[in-house]
């Protein structure tokens, strides 16, 4: 089916279209388990007093926002691969970019502020409770809003100068979602302003966030060095072992999708989609999973309310 002049056609998965039932069932099944384990990380949160602490209010932040970053873009996805549903407006493929991002800037923002609490918990252990107060929590939570708010500004400029840009005849993106460097390779003009000012709101935003994670676990490194034990140091080591596969799994296919638009010519089409949804599901799938096996209260709590008061 051709899309109109303000249509975009989104391909979905090029060249594996033989296999896209199975690709489906397999999105769906990550989705629910997104849906549901993060739903049920922020009502247990709320419901839970003894939650009621700085590791869980950071993970509820996390949750909503791995909820941003699936809802964002799973419904384009599956309509894609269920019904062939390939056109979508100009306009509705801009916000899907606008909310992609910032849902990305908020998860970059919110995994920044939970190193911190590692290293807090690990490197100052005896003023954990000074250092983060119940006041302290609410601004670094009031200061994480803010931020993402400014950021949205940031997004903005690069939303409405794609939207003001002329684009080509045949509208197509390659992939199963909106995204910035997708969408401006359908411009049929100079882009190159747009590219550098993507390219430094990534950077700015990316490139901060993980230089303070770095230093937070270079100081963590170096707490865990002066432990005095194998033992000590193993232990100490697992509190923040989970976040760092948190980490891992949301930056690595995040950055590669971001390069790989830029600069990967010679990286398979294939390759390309597989890490640039891997990011938008993997880390919102593991973080329930993960923080609720490690939690004892929120696997007690998920217990209990599934099974009921088994002895």
């Amino acid at each position: 089916m051709a899309a109109s002049k303000n249509d975009i056609l989104i391909f979905g998965f090029p060249g594996l279209e033989a296999f896209h039932i199975w690709i489906s069932i397999l999105f769906f099944l990550l989705s629910t388990v997104v849906l549901l384990g993060n739903s049920m990380i922020l009502l247990v949160v709320i419901l839970e007093p003894n939650l009621h602490e700085s590791m869980h209010y950071f993970l509820f932040m996390l949750s909503v926002t791995d909820l941003g970053l699936a809802l964002s873009t799973m419904p384009m996805t599956l309509s894609v691969l269920w019904f062939n549903a390939r056109e979508i407006t100009l306009n509705a493929c801009i916000i899907q970019l606008f909310f992609l991002h910032s849902s990305g800037f908020m998860e970059s923002s919110v995994l920044m502020v939970m190193a911190f609490d590692c290293f807090v918990a690990i490197c100052r252990p005896l003023r954990y409770a000074t250092i983060l107060t119940d006041s302290r929590i609410l601004k670094i939570g009031v200061a994480i809003v803010l931020r993402m708010l400014i950021r949205l500004l940031w997004v903005s400029p690069f939303c409405f100068m794609v939207s003001r840009m002329p684009f080509c005849q045949h509208q197509a993106i390659p992939q199963s979602y909106c995204e910035h460097m997708a969408v401006l390779k359908l411009v049929c003009a100079d882009t190159s302003i747009n590219r550098g000012y993507g390219l430094f709101v990534a950077f700015s935003v990316a490139g901060f966030d993980m230089t303070v994670i770095g230093m937070s676990y270079m100081m963590i490194l170096r707490a865990l060095l002066q432990l005095p034990s194998g033992e000590a140091r193993l232990k100490a080591f697992s509190t923040c072992a989970s976040h760092i596969c948190v980490i891992l799994a949301f930056y690595i296919p995040a950055l590669f999708s971001f390069l790989t638009h830029r600069f990967g010519h010679y990286v398979p089409q294939v390759v390309h989609i597989l890490f640039a949804n891997l990011y938008l599901l993997v880390p919102p799938m593991l973080n329930p999973i993960i923080y609720g096996v490690r939690t004892k209260q929120i696997r007690d709590r998920v217990t209990q309310g599934c099974c009921g008061n088994v002895p």
